[in-house]
């Protein structure tokens, strides 16, 4: 199955703030409750360890991801780096639930606008990239790794979703899951029962850029590819693999970026 570089609504600077929010609120609750992420939490946790990072910068965080579930995962296994989350367009719905503490306190989220391809020097840290490096083209997929290669910092971009047959099949069950789920979806507001029930615009929306989403992942090899194409550098590394959860339809594809000792003091 060919790669297809499709719009998703959500990347769309002129689509309504108040449905986006809904949309990656939704995708928090989701991932929350699937924990479909748990398969990265001890690569992700090998990787503090290597990088000696003590804080993460996730990019492209949305209404905050996997990140409830994470912060615990990281816990258990002896990591407490702080965590700052941003995003273009950010959530300030979600910036305001974590900030209170009702979803995973310790969490922050930095309020102004923050672009993945060009990272302000201050939000130093481990990168981390969830459910979202499927909206870079090529081109700008390529600059976003080359730009942590190098400034020499470590990076951890992880994918759910597939270019596949079962990836679309899940994503097709999405309107009913939303139907089911708004109701529960925090922070609770009514106008996102308008948008679902009476005018069901995000159940829509989410159908379309979530099959958007799967025509755009890279496969593992592709990922080796963008990999191989940036200039060589012998002091950082990368790892690409998959990493299956038990009994789940779809293993986590990620892709590792570790800079040596000597390249992070300099």
């Amino acid at each position: 199955m060919r790669r297809r570089q499709l719009i998703e609504l959500e990347d769309q600077a002129w689509f309504p703030a108040a449905i986006r929010d809904a949309a990656t609120d939704y995708l928090r609750f989701m991932l929350t409750l699937g924990n479909n992420y748990a398969p990265a939490a001890p690569l992700l946790a090998r990787l503090l360890r290597q990088s000696g990072a003590a804080r993460i910068v996730d990019l492209c965080s949305g209404g905050g991801g996997p990140w409830q579930r994470m912060r615990a995962e990281l816990a258990a296994q002896g990591e407490t780096p702080d965590i700052v989350l941003t995003d273009k367009y950010p959530n300030a719905p979600a910036a305001a639930l974590l900030a209170d503490g009702a979803a995973g306190g310790g969490i922050a989220y930095h309020p102004e606008s923050v672009d993945a391809l060009n990272l302000p020097g201050a939000l130093s840290g481990l990168r981390t990239m969830f459910s979202a490096f499927h909206h870079f083209p090529p081109a700008a997929a390529q600059a976003l790794l080359h730009d942590a290669q190098r400034r020499a910092a470590p990076i951890a971009i992880f994918e759910t979703t597939q270019r596949s047959v079962v990836s679309l099949l899940l994503i097709a069950g999405s309107p009913l899951f939303v139907f089911l789920a708004m109701p529960f979806v925090r922070p609770f507001r009514w106008r996102n029962l308008l948008f679902t029930y009476v005018i069901p615009v995000l159940p829509l929306m989410v159908l379309w850029d979530g099959i958007v989403s799967c025509l755009r992942c890279y496969t593992p090899e592709e990922l080796r590819g963008l990999i191989a194409a940036l200039p060589p550098r012998d002091d950082y590394s990368w790892e690409v693999g998959e990493a299956w959860a038990r009994g789940a339809p779809l293993p986590v594809t990620y892709v590792l970026g570790l800079p040596s000792p000597d390249a992070r003091a300099s």
